[in-house]
C-alpha cells in the first residue's frame, strides 16, 4: 500500500485492501461451498451408501478441476497408487510402512521430476491430504481398527471427500463412514458453518491488511516514521511477519472448518446429543502460548492429531528425541521439499523437545506446576499458585513468543533458497538458535 501518513494509510485501508481481499477470497471459494452444501443435502436422502460414495467422488473430482484444472492428474495418480498399494498389500501387516516410502517417493520425485516446482506447490495441500487419509488408513487396518481394506468406491469417497479435498482438514476414516450416515439439518450446524467462515474472513483480513502494517500503522512505535526505514531488520518487523503468516493458517483453519462442516462431517456424537465442534487451530494458544510444544498441538489440531497417533507413538521404541525428530521430518516431508519451511520444522522439534526436559526437571526440582503442559487439578506438585509460578510460567511464555517471532521471520518472502533462510536468522543473530541451545546446557548442569 505504499508509504503514507497515518490518516492517509486509515483512509486508503477499507478501498483498497479490505474490501478486495473479502472479494477475492469469496470469489475463489463460493462454488465450493455451494458443493459442499449439495453433498451435504445429498447425504440426507437415505440413497444407498455406494451412491454416496460415488456422488463424493464426483463432487471431489469437479472441485479438484476447479482448483487445479488439469493438474489435478497428479492428485489423482497418487490416491489410484495408494489404493493399488494397500489391495497389493492386503495380506501383509506392514502396509503403512510400504505405503508410506511409496508416497515419500512420488512426492520427492513429482517435486524434483514432474513437473515445474510452482505448479506442484498450488497442489501441495491436496496431495498432503490424500497422503495422510491413505496412511491412516493402511495403519488402522495394519492395527485391526479396520478389518478390511473399503471397496474402490469407498476408498475415493473417502480420499475426495469434497469438504476436505481441498484445504483439509485430515479426518479419520472412521469420521468420514459416520458422516455418510447423513445427518439432519439442524440450527447448530448452520451457525456452526457460519461462525466459523466469519472467523476465516477476519483471520484473512487480519493477514493481509492488518498484520503487515502493525507497528506501521497501528501500533506507530516510531510516530510518523515508518518502522522499516528506522530498523529494517528489527525484531517488530520479524514479528509483522509471523503475525501475518499466523492468520493465513488460521484462515485456511477457520475455512476447512467450514467446508468440511458444510459438507456433513467434523461432528461428535454423545448418546443423543450430536456436536459441530470441529477444531482445526487455536490461535490464542498460539499467540499466548504457554509453551513451544502447545504452539506446535494449536496450529492444526488434526494434523497434531495425525501426527501423534501414527507417526510418533510408531516411533516411540526409538526414544523420545528421536521418535519427536522423526515426526517433524515426516511433517517436513508432507509439506514438500521446502527448505526454510523444513529448517523451521526441525528447529521447532529441538526447540520444543528442549524445553520440555528443561520445565519437566525445573518442575521436580521446584515441586511446582511449571511444565510445558498445564497440570491438571490434581496433580501432586506442592507449588501451584505461588506468585513465582505464575512468574516461571510467563516468562516461558514470552520465551514461546520469542521463538515464534524468530521462527516466523522467514514467511515473509516467496523465496525458498537456503541463502533466504540463512541472511534471515543471521539479521536476527541466530538469537533463538543461541537460546534453545543456553537452555540445552542448563538442562545439562541441572540433570
Amino acid at each position: 500500500m505504499g508509504s503514507f501518513s497515518r490518516q492517509e494509510f486509515f483512509h486508503e485501508l477499507a478501498e483498497g485492501c479490505l474490501v478486495p481481499t473479502a472479494q477475492q477470497g469469496l470469489e475463489q471459494v463460493w462454488r465450493l461451498l455451494i458443493i459442499c452444501f449439495l453433498c451435504r443435502l445429498l447425504w440426507i436422502l437415505g440413497l444407498p451408501s455406494y451412491v454416496k460414495h460415488l456422488s463424493t467422488v464426483v463432487g471431489g473430482f469437479y472441485t479438484l478441476y476447479l482448483f487445479f484444472e488439469l493438474h489435478m492428474v497428479w492428485v489423482v495418480l497418487l490416491s489410484l497408487l495408494c489404493y493399488l498399494i494397500l489391495f497389493l498389500c492386503r495380506h501383509s501387516s506392514n502396509r503403512a510402512t510400504f505405503l508410506s516410502i511409496t508416497i515419500v517417493i512420488y512426492l520427492l520425485m513429482g517435486e524434483l521430476h514432474m513437473m515445474d516446482t510452482t505448479t506442484w506447490h498450488k497442489m501441495r495441500g491436496s496431495q498432503m491430504v490424500v497422503a495422510m487419509k491413505a496412511i491412516s488408513l493402511a495403519f488402522d487396518l495394519d492395527r485391526g481398527v479396520l478389518v478390511d481394506v473399503p471397496s474402490p468406491v469407498e476408498f475415493m469417497g473417502y480420499i475426495y471427500f469434497v469438504g476436505t479435498v481441498i484445504f483439509g482438514p485430515w479426518i479419520s476414516f472412521s469420521s468420514y463412514r459416520e458422516a455418510t450416515e447423513g445427518r439432519k439439518l439442524s440450527f447448530s450446524w448452520i451457525w456452526k458453518v457460519c461462525v466459523s467462515w466469519v472467523k476465516s474472513q477476519i483471520c484473512l483480513l487480519i493477514s493481509n491488511c492488518v498484520a503487515p502494517y502493525l507497528f506501521t500503522y497501528f501500533i506507530p512505535v516510531y510516530g510518523d516514521k515508518l518502522l522499516r526505514q528506522i530498523s529494517p531488520n528489527s525484531w517488530l518487523l520479524a514479528y509483522e511477519n509471523a503475525l501475518s503468516f499466523h492468520f493465513s493458517n488460521y484462515f485456511v483453519g477457520y475455512l476447512s472448518e467450514t467446508t468440511t462442516t458444510l459438507a456433513g462431517a467434523g461432528f461428535t456424537e454423545e448418546k443423543d446429543n450430536l456436536k459441530w465442534d470441529m477444531t482445526v487451530a487455536r490461535p490464542l494458544h498460539v499467540e499466548f502460548p504457554r509453551s513451544m510444544g502447545e504452539v506446535a498441538s494449536s496450529w492444526n489440531l488434526p494434523m497434531s492429531s495425525w501426527l501423534n497417533t501414527y507417526v510418533f507413538t510408531s516411533a516411540r521404541n526409538l526414544g523420545t528425541f528421536p521418535a519427536i525428530l522423526v515426526t517433524y521430518t515426516t511433517s517436513a516431508l508432507l509439506h514438500g521439499l521446502s527448505f526454510h519451511l523444513g529448517a523451521v520444522l526441525l528447529s521447532l522439534g529441538f526447540i520444543t523437545y528442549i524445553e520440555h526436559v528443561l520445565r519437566k526437571r525445573l518442575a521436580a526440582i521446584f515441586n511446582a506446576c511449571i511444565l510445558s503442559k498445564k497440570c491438571q487439578q490434581n496433580c501432586t506438585h506442592k507449588n501451584k499458585k505461588a506468585v513465582w509460578v505464575y512468574i516461571v510460567n510467563l516468562a516461558f511464555s514470552f520465551l514461546a513468543v520469542f521463538h515464534l517471532a524468530y521462527l516466523g521471520s522467514l514467511f515473509n518472502s516467496s523465496s525458498d533458497v537456503a541463502n533466504h533462510t540463512i541472511q534471515k536468522w543471521s539479521e536476527l543473530s541466530w538469537a533463538s538458535h543461541w537460546v534453545t541451545f543456553g537452555c540445552w546446557v542448563l538442562y545439562r548442569i541441572i540433570l
